[in-house]
């Protein structure tokens, strides 16, 4: 059930985008009518449905509020939700009443009044109405009440999304992005999946030291096969939470995709894991640009350059435009301090961007190389190397979670352990 007198945005002058915490899972294929008194409320409605939340949900906006609505669906079926506008209540109490002789059953509505009282909202809920919120509304807290009428209390959390990709090839991506799952996996014991989408050459399958025969190819070119028992087939297990699907790094067929190839796979996914790590290739296409535009949160690579400067910046714009409701992208200095190479310093590239790079990740070789060579995470070649906290910072920030306690050591843990060995 709903919480009672939900705080809107004008309430909270800070929280005008969602908390890193809060997680808004994306609503299903359905369609929504809303009947609107004021044409704030109706700009909000149609900023929500402009949101990544209700990409799949047909929305139509009227204005005339309750009447128009009995109105409306006196000869026409009612959607899958209706949503209310009323500044009144005896008139709300009565129209309700009005609407559910003309209503299908089966249709969900919301309601956005301007009364807070108790009383008030008790005879709604007796009366069947899924959602009260108080105006004035933003576009968040309309895609907030829509997205969580289909997000059952008792249902598996719906997976996190996290997009990461280079502003440039080369910058090393795919190598961040494979130790920051790793970071996720291992020290804030999240069951994740890396989905390597670089499906002619990708690299999660050297990094990970993985070899599996199927892989992310196998679901995209038989959309009509996938579903959760189908996934967990294709899925290599790297360590207790953490799989990979992997891409299949060969150059037999040209892998050309429509834009919505890849949604049936990470809706699966997101019913199945608690956080998925899309590894993107560095190409601009429709099915990337909806990847990146979908994902809950984005993690750009760069390298101190110039045209990293001005991809990323692009990036940053058009992703912002494109994701009003959602945290603006994180980004990231990958190659710092590559000998004899002019740089842009960190300073003059966030002053640029508008915003502080996470990390600054410098130029090691060896390490990164060997790592690289051995099919290795960076943990696994060096335990307390320097950028293991970075990436631990990154998949903080990505998921808005904090490392996981680890057991105190005491005098007699060495102890404990030969005991355990043995």
């Amino acid at each position: 059930m709903i919480s009672y007198a939900r705080q809107t945005q004008e309430e909270q002058p800070e929280a005008s985008l969602p908390p890193v915490e809060e997680h808004i899972a994306p609503a299903p294929r359905v369609s929504v009518q809303a009947f609107c008194e004021t044409v704030e409320t109706a700009a909000a409605v149609q900023s929500a449905g402009e949101d990544r939340r209700l990409g799949k949900a047909h929305l139509k906006i009227q204005m005339g509020g309750m009447a128009a609505a009995i109105e409306a669906y006196r000869s026409a079926p009612t959607p899958n939700v209706i949503v209310l506008e009323s500044d009144g209540r005896n008139d709300l109490l009565s129209g309700l009443d009005h609407l559910a002789t003309v209503c299908d059953a089966g249709t969900r509505v919301v309601v956005i009044g301007r009364i807070n009282d108790v009383m008030l909202y008790r005879e709604l809920v007796r009366r069947g109405v899924s959602d009260y919120v108080l105006a004035p509304v933003g576009p968040i807290d309309v895609v907030r009440s829509i997205c969580n009428l289909f997000s059952a209390p008792e249902a598996k959390a719906v997976g996190r999304i996290i997009a990461v990709v280079g502003a440039k090839g080369g910058v090393g991506a795919s190598t961040i992005s494979h130790n920051v799952a790793w970071a996720i996996a291992r020290d804030l014991a999240m069951d994740a999946v890396v989905a390597d989408l670089d499906l002619a050459f990708g690299t999660a399958g050297l990094d990970y030291n993985q070899d599996p025969p199927q892989g992310i190819a196998d679901a995209v070119f038989s959309p009509d096969r996938v579903d959760t028992a189908f996934i967990d087939r294709l899925l290599s297990k790297c360590t207790d939470h953490l799989s990979l699907l992997a891409a299949p790094a060969t150059l037999d067929r040209v892998y050309d995709f429509g834009a919505d190839a890849f949604d049936a796979v990470f809706d699966t996914l997101r019913s199945t894991m608690p956080c998925i790590v899309l590894d993107i290739p560095h190409q601009w296409s429709g099915w990337t640009k909806r990847a990146l535009i979908g994902a809950d949160d984005i993690l750009i690579v760069a390298a101190p350059d110039l045209a990293n400067l001005r991809n990323t910046k692009n990036l940053f714009d058009l992703l912002k435009a494109a994701r009003p409701n959602d945290r603006p992208p994180l980004y990231c200095l990958n190659q710092v301090g590559i000998p004899k190479r002019p740089e842009i310093a960190a300073t003059e590239f966030a002053k640029a961007i508008e915003s502080q790079p996470v990390v600054s990740i410098p130029f090691e070789p060896q390490i990164f190389g060997s790592a690289a060579n051995n099919g290795q995470m960076i943990a696994e070649i060096s335990a307390n190397h320097k950028s293991i906290e970075m990436f631990l910072q990154i998949a903080q920030r990505l998921t808005g979670r904090s490392e996981t306690k680890k057991q105190k050591s005491s005098l007699l843990s060495p102890l404990i352990e030969k005991l355990r060995g043995k």
